[in-house]
């Protein structure tokens, strides 16, 4: 069964991070995706693009040199037949490489110009470098995250780089895209994971300026300040996350510890430090496993830490299929999921250049002008 964005053509510059991401969402659910990777890519020279991997399943791959003019010509026919093109350069890159918004746009006015930055296409950061843990920084979306003495942690690229960047990205290609069956035209999308990441933070913005949340990080509900919302270790070394914030799931939480409610009052901040050291204390009698069992049918909305290989086999995940077994490889199925029109995992990721010549056919490039191009070094 055809995914719902089946028929959409996404043209897709290589890049590393949340584009590959958020165009990896497109595709999962239907979207035709070709990118274009370095010429250099396919003749072994992989550079970061080997860390997209787990990011690059549902795509054919044609190997490209965009700094020769020849190059470009090949992107450009490609694009006056596609839906969406997404970028992830840093602003002005693409357009020094004759690959922007306005020729592109000029030739095939439907086109919606997806671009992914850290920083955003205009601002006085626009043009400097930047990663995640930059991005979640300035927002404050990074300082919110930790406990009170101790610094920040990195929180693993979830939050601004694939949370504000590549699935911000795709909703605004899918916006654009619904747009367009209005009015005809394509536009630019100017996804920006600071945009995005700033976004994130909205509920907490919230909070603040109710008086519900304070800035000094892990003394407030749901940032470990909390007893009852927070992870311990167990005997094994192993962690259980407890998340009991609503009073019934709180008594279950302490009845799994063998205590009395009326003995622990959920909202008394001044106890919340020996509660928590009480909690800690008892939780360490035993292994994860072991509370994961004693918890078990109850509300008290406590899990088992899991790590990433360890995920995957848990059953709640095998019963929904979380997770799924395509071309070799377990990884996490297609997301979110539709009832008529699911999506699926039907391509492995490609080798850059794997469907270079497949590619150049479709789009009526004849065998004497692909040996050209080749020979030329301006595909691979």
């Amino acid at each position: 069964m055809a995914g719902p964005l089946e028929g959409v053509q996404v043209v897709e510059l290589a890049a590393i991070g949340p584009a590959p991401y958020g165009v990896m969402l497109l595709a999962d659910l239907g979207a035709e995706v070709i990118r274009v990777d370095r010429a250099a890519a396919a003749r072994g020279s992989l550079g970061a693009e080997a860390s997209m991997v787990g990011l690059s399943r549902n795509r054919r791959s044609i190997a490209v040199d965009l700094k020769a003019a020849a190059g470009v010509e090949v992107v450009e026919r490609l694009v006056d037949r596609a839906d969406v093109l997404v970028e992830g350069f840093r602003p002005g890159v693409a357009e020094r490489l004759g690959v922007g918004p306005e020729p592109l746009r000029a030739r095939n006015p439907r086109l919606i110009y997806a671009r992914m930055t850290g920083w955003g296409q205009d601002g006085p950061l626009a043009p400097r470098a930047g990663h995640d843990l930059d991005y979640a920084a300035l927002t404050g979306a990074l300082h919110s995250i930790g406990r009170a003495d101790e610094p920040p942690p990195p929180p693993v690229n979830y939050l601004a780089d694939f949370g504000g960047g590549g699935a911000f990205l795709a909703l605004g290609v899918l916006a654009a895209l619904f747009e367009r069956e209005r009015s005809g035209e394509g536009q630019v999308v100017d996804a920006a994971m600071i945009d995005g990441t700033a976004s994130l933070t909205a509920f907490l913005h919230g909070l603040l300026a109710i008086g519900g949340w304070s800035t000094q990080r892990g003394s407030n509900l749901l940032d470990g300040g909390a007893p009852y919302y927070d992870t311990y270790r167990c005997a094994d070394d192993r962690f259980l996350a407890v998340g009991a914030l609503e009073p019934d799931f709180y008594a279950a939480f302490l009845d799994g510890l063998g205590l009395d409610p009326t003995d622990e009052p959920q909202h008394d901040q001044e106890r919340w430090p020996e509660q928590r050291a009480r909690f800690a204390a008892l939780i360490a009698t035993r292994t994860r496993d072991e509370w994961e069992a004693i918890y078990e049918g109850t509300d008290a909305c406590v899990a088992p830490v899991l790590d990433l290989e360890e995920a995957p086999t848990h059953p709640h995940h095998l019963a929904r299929g979380t997770y799924t077994e395509a071309f070799g490889a377990r990884q996490p199925a297609p997301a979110p999921r539709l009832s008529r029109t699911p999506g699926a995992v039907t391509r492995p990721a490609p080798r850059p250049g794997q469907h270079t010549d497949e590619v150049l056919e479709e789009i009526g490039v004849d065998a004497d002008a692909r040996w050209a191009l080749r020979a030329a070094g301006v595909v691979g």
